[in-house]
Parts: C-alpha cells; structure tokens; sequence
C-alpha cells in the first residue's frame, strides 16, 4: 500500500488534470477556456473516467456531451 501525504495529493490532482489537458488538446483541437475550467472542476474519479472516455473521442462535441451527462 502506497502512502500519501495530505501536501501531495493537490499535486497529483493537477498532474492528472494537466496530462488529460494535453491529451484532450491533441485529440479534439484546443479547448475553449470554459471547457478547461469544467474539467478542473471535476473530482478525482469523475478526472479519472474522462481520461478512460477520450480514448473514444473524435471532436470536441464527444467531450462536451460527456461533460454535460456528468453534470445531467
């Protein structure tokens, strides 16, 4: 079992976060800052499931409809 620290977990929240960024950016093109922002809000798990979903992708509307079944 791996421990972790309280000050390392933001850090690895943004380093997930920043590496979906980069992913999403080469997938489906360069993301509107609203769409940054909707991601950075998401929680751990919800960060995990769209690293898995936009393997799927094909544009930018695949990831806005997984955004807004999230939300819904």
């Amino acid at each position: 079992m791996e421990i972790v620290t309280s000050w390392q977990l933001p850090g690895r929240q943004e380093g997930k976060q920043e590496l979906i960024m980069r992913l999403l950016n080469r997938k489906v093109g360069t993301l509107t800052p609203k769409l940054e922002e909707q991601i950075r809000q998401l929680p751990t798990t919800q960060l995990e499931d769209l690293a898995e979903a936009l393997l799927d992708f094909t544009n930018a509307e695949d990831l806005v409809a997984w955004l807004n079944g999230v939300a819904g």
